[in-house]
């Protein structure tokens, strides 16, 4: 990268003066028209960047709202209601960010099982996928704050819910709970806090921890659908054989991802904002009270699989055990894969099925945590199907570590591009 930067000389004077002290734009060509990414990325690497561009939003409309939100127990459901009513253009900047907050965590996972399909997490890309899993806790963590915010009847009781599972740490647990409510109850100080949190701190962390994502891509490069590494096969000039200027190709490509995004999203935001009680829950529309309970208490569509690993065990200490090691797991990916494959293009049907069985697991476990709990067998089958989550590590090692995969040759060049 430094001798791009060195080598970039603006005609400008002014531009030339800035680059000489500060080579900001050889940097974003070096990221951009210099990096060379595979010719071969289908549809599923779109999400990369429009996760960034939901950043953007989520941050952008964010501090429009802080400037009439009001962080106290007897004033934010209110604030809230006035931002709708009476601040111009109020109503469509919440929506926007309560429907970017969704589309968030749709582009992040679709994100995920993309890097699961073609083994981004695989070497050399093992701290690539590590900064993406931290990126992944962090926006679980803002969500998670920025939920509680608006205290409605389910931001109230999410939060007493989620907030007592640190209860479950032996010795600690009941201090930890009030440590972290700042109150017996969730009251004025936590909502004071995870206000903080949400609108300063966490945000920060996430900015950091996407830009280490980014840089440690730019480093590692690009994985691509067949597992090809184009920076073995170069030309003289020692640019990838397999490999075109991720600007203007891929920069054009994306803004049509982008048009097909924006598209969506406006259609959510203008026709179904509360996309049928899954982005913005019927509930959260009363006032919360702490002496009305809902009659069914759960989180937002994106925790709801997690929740229901927790509400399907009758063990509230090994519930959350179960929560906390379904996502400590994928931090271990690149190594409980020991595959030498990357992609399933060329990987055993064994891998495929599981993958398969291990997205419809999570699926169902989400259909069955934003359900009501009544019947039991939503309890029998959700058992069923978090052992069939935690069976997919178990095989996918075993099925790697004793060689029972049976592979197809991998080619030394990609196969396919658009």
């Amino acid at each position: 990268m430094a001798a791009a930067h060195d080598a970039y000389k603006p005609d400008n004077k002014v531009l030339a003066w800035i680059e000489e002290r500060l080579p900001i734009i050889g940097f974003m060509r070096s990221a951009t028209t210099d990096y060379y990414a595979p010719k071969n990325f289908n549809v599923m690497y779109y999400f990369g960047s429009l996760a960034l561009l939901v950043l953007v939003n989520q941050i952008v409309t964010g501090i429009f709202l802080t400037m009439n939100f009001n962080p106290s127990a007897a004033g934010a459901f209110a604030s809230v209601q006035y931002i709708m009513r009476d601040v111009e253009w109020g109503w469509l900047i919440r929506y926007m960010h309560t429907t970017g907050a969704s589309l968030f965590f749709v582009v992040v996972y679709l994100h995920m099982f993309r890097a699961l399909m073609y083994g981004s997490y695989k070497k050399p890309r093992e701290l690539l996928w590590i900064l993406g899993m931290f990126v992944y806790l962090a926006l679980m963590a803002e969500a998670f704050m920025g939920y509680v915010l608006p205290w409605g009847q389910m931001s109230f009781w999410g939060a007493k819910v989620i907030i007592s599972l640190f209860g479950a740490v032996p010795v600690i647990g009941n201090k930890l709970v009030e440590w972290i409510m700042g109150d017996f109850l969730p009251a004025d100080a936590t909502l004071n806090r995870f206000f903080a949190l949400h609108v300063i701190a966490l945000p920060l962390v996430l900015l950091m921890l996407v830009v280490l994502h980014l840089w440690a891509l730019h480093e590692v490069g690009s994985n691509n659908p067949d597992g090809v590494e184009i920076k073995e096969s170069k030309d003289a000039a020692g640019r990838p054989l397999d490999g075109i200027p991720f600007h203007p190709y891929y920069t054009v490509k994306d803004l049509f991802g982008v048009g097909v995004f924006l598209l969506i999203a406006a259609f959510i935001i203008f026709y179904q904002p509360t996309f049928f009680g899954f982005f913005l829950e019927h509930d959260n529309f009363v006032p919360a009270n702490n002496l009305v309970t809902p009659a069914a208490i759960h989180p937002v569509w994106y925790f709801m699989p997690f929740y229901a690993m927790l509400r399907v065990i009758p063990s509230k200490g090994l519930g959350v055990i179960t929560l906390f090691s379904a996502i400590a797991l994928l931090f271990f990916m690149p190594w409980i894969d020991r595959g030498k494959v990357k992609s399933w293009r060329y990987r055993g049907a064994g891998y495929k099925v599981a993958l398969g069985l291990f997205a419809l697991a999570f699926i169902w476990l989400g259909k069955i945590g934003g359900g009501e709990g009544t019947w039991i067998g939503d309890t029998y089958i959700g058992r069923a199907l978090t052992g069939v989550y935690f069976a997919f590590f178990i095989f996918l090692w075993a099925y790697t570590y004793f060689g029972w995969e049976k592979t197809k040759p991998v080619p030394l060049r990609v196969t396919t591009h658009d």
